[in-house]
């Protein structure tokens, strides 16, 4: 299923910040385009389903 966001880049120095306006998700890139594909992988892996983790404790 996909969903479209509505998203902004603003040029901040020398980097284009874009921003999810429905999302508290930002990213950056040199370039606008590079700034949007960046956001997209952002919001791809905040709604990626969560993975189980092993956790290994050390005794010391």
């Amino acid at each position: 299923m996909t969903r479209p966001f509505t998203a902004t880049v603003q040029r901040d120095g020398n980097w284009y910040v874009s921003q999810c306006l429905e999302i508290d998700i930002a990213s950056q890139g040199e370039t606008e385009e590079e700034a949007l594909v960046n956001l997209k992988e952002a919001l791809e892996l905040h709604f990626e389903p969560p993975h189980a983790t092993l956790r290994i404790g050390l005794k010391m």
